[in-house]
This record gives structure tokens, sequence and C-alpha cells, in this order.
């Protein structure tokens, strides 16, 4: 990994591979045996696969871990005049699946990953055996952040998100209860450094589906009518305070999924990874214990 500079390579070792899929070359990491039962990480908005570092480092010894960057972000191609819709991000991580060949897999799932990996999983459900939901969404919801709704604002959004960063940098200050260590706020921010790099960062607050009438309104309620098949044993850990996935989100999949294992942490943002990894990762080994 020449690309990163070495403080992040320190914490973020891996070499990773591309898969050509629709909007270009998509980075994914893909760490431990091939032949161990598969671990499938998707990342949100603004991250990409570094924000699961010790996650991987982890769980290779006992999983084949596979960790993508969804196009526009990370170490993937930032194709300018991609649609980045939620239907293209869904689509390539089928692509990644077939590819692999990925069966019985463990999903782990945060922010925008959560439309997509269960936006995959409710497509291919033979395909999946276990689902942790870590803050996220994956149904249709009005409740968004004034904050983040002004980024749909037409020229204010540009300006702020690819013009200064604004929504990536202010995700490093608010989506952590504890101050980021430099490391770990250079790794989230670095794949982010110009207009050009940024674009992702801005369709996926567009691509938020309000009313009917939005483009990927359709395939998030084909997602929402689709989560009450799913019967996969399902773990949810998550930080209660969250600024944007609120505790509101996180009774609504305890609503949808009742026999769900549920840990909730007061102290703990957004960034759960980042906040609590040793608590996400203690809980996880329990859940892989019980359902192995």
């Amino acid at each position: 990994m020449r690309e990163l500079p070495l403080p992040l390579r320190a914490v973020y070792p891996w070499s990773g591979e591309h898969l050509a899929v629709d909007g270009g070359r998509m980075h994914y990491l893909d760490v431990g045996e091939r032949d161990a039962p598969p671990m499938l990480l998707l990342h949100g908005n603004p991250t990409w696969s570094f924000y699961w570092r010790k996650l991987i480092a982890h769980y290779s010894a006992r999983f084949r871990v596979i960790a993508p960057d969804h196009i526009g972000c990370g170490l993937s191609d930032k194709p300018q005049g991609w649609p980045y819709r939620l239907e293209g991000h869904i689509h390539n991580i089928e692509a990644l699946i077939d590819h692999l060949d990925l069966q019985d897999i463990t999903l782990v799932v945060h922010d925008w990953g959560g439309a997509i990996g269960l936006g995959a999983a409710t497509r291919r459900p033979a395909r999946f055996k276990r689902l942790i939901i870590t803050n996220t969404a994956a149904f249709l919801s009005q409740d968004i952040p004034a904050s983040i709704a002004s980024v749909k604002l037409p020229i204010f959004g540009a300006l702020a998100v690819r013009g200064l960063n604004a929504f990536a940098r202010v995700a490093a200050l608010r989506a952590t209860t504890k101050p980021l260590n430099l490391v770990a706020r250079a790794g989230l921010l670095y794949p982010y450094r110009s207009w050009r790099s940024r674009v992702a960062t801005l369709r996926f607050v567009e691509d938020i589906p309000l009313k009917p009438s939005h483009p990927s309104y359709a395939t998030l309620k084909a997602i929402d009518e689709g989560l009450a098949d799913l019967k996969q044993p399902m773990l949810i850990c998550w930080g209660d305070d969250d600024f944007c996935f609120t505790p509101k989100f996180r009774a609504e999949w305890q609503r949808r999924f009742p026999e769900a294992e549920v840990h909730a942490w007061e102290g703990v943002g957004h960034y759960v990874c980042e906040d609590a990894p040793t608590r996400l990762i203690e809980r996880m080994d329990a859940f892989l214990e019980i359902n192995a």
C-alpha cells in the first residue's frame, strides 16, 4: 500500500485488490484464509474500509474478511459522471459477492452500508448467514438532521462538501464522543483531499430518498419491505449518542427484529468502531460463538 503515508500503513497494512464494476475499479481488502467463512464489512459516508481496520485485524485470523470501498470512496475510482444511486452501489456489492463466490456471509454494516448491504441481503438471502447492524438504516425515514439536510441544497452543498470538505471534517468532530487521535483522523480524511475526490461524499447525501419522486425511493422501499423476509440471526450494536442515527433508528430495528440481540451504549457516537472498538468486538465475539 505504497500510496498511503507511513503512519496510515502502520494501522492499515493490507494490500488491496480491484474489481471492475459499474462506475470503475472498486478497491477491496480480502484478508484471511480463502477457505475461511466470509465476513463482509460495508462502510458508509464519508468513511472507507479504513474505518474497519480494528475489526479486520481481529477477525482475519478466523474469517475471510472482505472490506470494499464503494465507488467514489476510499481507494476506489471516483468517476465524476456516475449516478451514485443506491441501486448502483448494491449492484456493485452483488458483483463482488459473485466474483468471490461468497457463501454463508456474516454481514457487518454501518451508515450507508446498511441500505447497500441489506439491499444485497434482501435480494440474495441464501448467501447470508448472520447480520450485524451498527448505526444505520435500511428503511424509509423522514428523520434527517438539519445539518445533513442543508447539504442537499443546490450550490451550498457542493461548495461546502466538495469545496471545503465540510461533511467529512465535521463528521470527524461530531461522529465520535471522544476526540479522534491524529492517525485515525488523517486516515478517515485521507481519500478526500480534493474537489474531485469528494464527489461521492456529496452524492450520497443527495441520494437520501425523502419523497416518492426521488430516483432511489423505490429501491429503498423494496429493501424496507424485504426486511421482513430476513430470518438470519441479528446482532445490533448501537452508539446512542449518534446525532444522525439516533436511538429512534435503533428502536425501529428492534421493532422489526424483536429476536435480535441488542446492545445500546451511552457515550458512544456514530463512529462506533472509533468510540468503542473493544466493546463492539467483545459483543461480536460472543455473538459469533453462539451462532457458529
